[in-house]
């Protein structure tokens, strides 16, 4: 059987010039505009504070928009994924914002190898959680990567977004898919992406899993750290949804078009190292 890493990251090396070229992802905007930030990097910094002098690893990176952001912030960043292709543009972005973060290709899984520890500020993005088949690994793995004190600061999808029935084109919300982490994963077979392009891709299979808003604070708290935040939003940065059952809402935010209080579209989840 095929290593769901190496599945994923065909996956993810095949869309990562095509997401570094579409409009969504506003690499131009760079280059030109040296105060530019990412849509996710703006939405967060009410709950993010000051980062400033921070020394900060930012898991599952992509192509390195976020992280080139939270270096324009202040932070030290380093960026980590497992896709080289996606690295490739994240070096090439930060070029062209004209900052200096280091890129380091490894699994999340292996990342205090990769980058070693001792970090102030490990951040995780849109998107990660689903690609990871064991959240208590991550979230030890997180631990592991902070020193005392230091902190998490992760937005995900929630996981009842994770789980809604995708294909429907009426206003009925529908769980399809597990809530709870399970022992083997999804494996979808889907052309496209989530950001508009023309490209045709070749490698299109995927295997993810979902985790349980409980099993992610467990994780968390079983790592040795305490949770400091914890927020639900009404809203996503990608149309999650499609045939019309999101609206656009600005600013790279998406929601249902149709009462949106009744779906959890994403969280804000924090939490800070124990002490030795």
């Amino acid at each position: 059987m095929t290593d769901y890493r190496d599945l994923n990251r065909a996956n993810w090396d095949d869309r990562a010039a095509a997401h570094a070229a579409s409009p969504g992802y506003a690499v131009d905007r760079f280059a030109a505009d040296p105060a530019y930030l990412s849509e996710v990097v703006r939405f967060d910094r009410p709950l993010l504070g000051d980062v400033a002098g921070l020394r900060g690893v930012h898991l599952q990176c992509h192509i390195g928009t976020d992280t080139v952001s939270l270096a324009r912030l202040g932070a030290t960043m380093t960026g980590l994924d497992f896709s080289a292709k996606s690295l490739d543009e994240a070096r090439r972005i930060a070029a062209l914002a004209g900052v200096d973060v280091p890129f380091v290709q490894a699994d999340v899984y292996d990342a205090v190898a990769a980058v070693g520890d001792g970090y102030d500020l490990v951040y995780t993005g849109v998107g990660a959680l689903c690609w990871l088949p064991d959240v208590k690994r991550w979230a030890a793995t997180v631990s592991a990567l902070l020193k005392p004190g230091g902190r998490l600061f992760i937005r995900e999808g929630h996981p009842i977004l994770w789980g809604l029935d995708y294909d429907r084109d009426d206003d009925v919300i529908a769980l399809v898919y597990p809530y709870f982490e399970m022992p083997e994963g999804l494996i979808f077979d889907e052309g496209g992406t989530y950001v508009e392009t023309d490209v045709e891709f070749k490698h299109n299979k995927t295997v993810e899993w979902n985790h349980g808003l409980g099993e992610i604070v467990t994780a968390v708290l079983a790592a040795g750290m305490t949770l400091t935040g914890l927020a639900e939003h009404t809203s996503v940065p990608w149309e999650a949804l499609e045939n019309g059952r999101m609206r656009d809402i600005g600013d790279g935010e998406y929601q249902l078009a149709d009462r949106p209080e009744r779906l959890p579209h994403s969280y804000t989840l924090q939490a800070v190292k124990n002490p030795v």
